[in-house]
């Protein structure tokens, strides 16, 4: 592999993602704007034309400054690359971090370097979907405090949760071997394994209260149906999600014995108890159909692939120059390596974006049918409908940005295929 091949596959893959995703962003805006003036078919009656043309309105706002983010992150890419960003970066690394505190400073100050420019960078945007477009259309409950608040804390959390993972990780690529890449995957397989347990118990009350659920007629209602359904969970919690945002949701978190029941707020406030059993009991259909498990092995399976690449890509001189960095020919390049391996990886990963998410949809259908199965079909209906309407999802996406792009069906599709339908 020489540098000149690296750079030119670099760019034709960068300009590709680039075009694409710049043409279904566009797309979606136009078919979103030409179905606004009407509500269709078979919504009406359902959803009110004002709340149809308020999803509208939000959908080509997100949009609009999705198209600014993309084309923003591309050309971020490249002045860290291709332009020089990262070599600049590294050349001052190595000639005061190093020399003054070693090579493993060297390489966690190179790896933090890049995380904190990078989140200064993209600090405007953050700021303007939160206290512009959210706020906009009704959705954002945060004051600037507490948004200056969570992004102190989730940057403290992250640096003492990384800074020794990756620590780890540096050493393994430096005294593992050859095989450094099978510890390393060893290593990160058993650290999901722990977030699963402490992020609900340690991590999460940082940033919301929860609460135990008080309803006794809805706490009676949720135990029976976990019962027929053969779930354990450690508790049934509520939380504060309108202290952040209007959206609503409910999901399972943690692992084994740590598994809880989680309710926003604003989702007990908008449905009837009959729909909020209807989408627990979705949520069971994910646990049911063992989707969990199946997408953290998806995930694992990817790490391990990446690892091995890195593992060869890290010996590859051309893989430093190719990308616009001088690699350092005395000393190893551990952390280099990885920061460019994260940076480009999401460029070629994103050609198989649609198969993602296309497994996604079908996890979500299944676990629709199965709370069908478990509830009546018209509650999740109306929970679905409710759900839609408050959080302003269009109800007439592209057709090809929703194969390309969407996680979760869009509602027309989602609606048809539940009985009675």
């Amino acid at each position: 592999m020489s540098s000149a091949f690296l750079t030119i596959l670099f760019a034709v893959a960068l300009v590709l993602m680039l075009g694409l995703r710049l043409w279904l962003i566009s797309r979606q805006i136009r078919h979103v704007a030409q179905h606004r003036g009407a509500v269709p078919p078979a919504f009406v009656g359902v959803v009110s034309l004002s709340s149809h043309q308020k999803a509208a309105d939000y959908t080509i706002a997100r949009q609009r400054f999705e198209l600014l983010t993309t084309a923003w992150s591309a050309a971020a890419l490249v002045g860290w690359t291709l332009l020089g960003g990262l070599d600049t970066l590294n050349a001052w690394m190595l000639d005061t971090v190093r020399p003054a505190w070693g090579d493993m400073a060297y390489q966690l100050g190179l790896l933090l370097g890049v995380t904190l420019i990078g989140a200064a960078l993209d600090l405007p945007f953050d700021l303007w979907r939160t206290f512009r477009i959210e706020q906009r259309f009704g959705f954002n409950r945060m004051t600037p405090g507490l948004w200056l608040r969570d992004l102190l804390v989730s940057g403290t959390v992250g640096l003492v949760i990384t800074l020794p993972l990756v620590a780890a990780l540096l050493w393994l690529m430096a005294s593992a071997g050859s095989l450094w890449w099978l510890w390393a995957f060893a290593l990160l397989a058993a650290f999901t394994l722990l977030m699963q347990v402490l992020y609900p118990t340690v991590i999460a009350p940082l940033f919301n209260k929860f609460e135990p659920l008080a309803d006794t007629a809805m706490v009676q209602r949720v135990q029976a149906l976990m019962q027929r359904c053969g779930f354990k969970a450690q508790g049934l919690y509520v939380m504060d999600g309108s202290k952040r945002s209007a959206h609503a949701n409910a999901y399972f978190t943690g692992f084994g014995a740590s598994k809880r029941v989680v309710f926003f707020d604003t989702l007990l406030k908008r449905l009837s108890p009959e729909e909020i059993e209807a989408v627990l009991a979705h949520e069971l259909g994910h646990f049911h159909h063992r989707h969990v498990p199946k997408r953290i092995a998806t995930v694992m399976a990817v790490w391990l692939f990446s690892l091995a690449l890195l593992g060869w890509l890290m010996g590859q001189p051309a893989f430093y120059v190719g990308l616009g960095v001088t690699p350092d020919i005395l000393a190893p390049n551990h952390g280099l390596a990885l920061v460019l391996l994260m940076m480009v990886g999401p460029v070629f990963s994103f050609f198989v974006t649609p198969l993602t998410a296309a497994l996604s949809r079908r996890h979500e259908f299944e676990a629709d049918a199965y709370a069908c199965a478990q509830t009546r079909a018209q509650d999740l209906s109306g929970a679905l409908l409710k759900l839609y309407e408050d959080n302003a999802s269009t109800l007439t996406p592209d057709p090809i940005y929703v194969r390309v792009h969407y996680s979760h069906p869009p509602a027309s599709e989602r609606l048809a295929a539940l009985p009675g339908h």
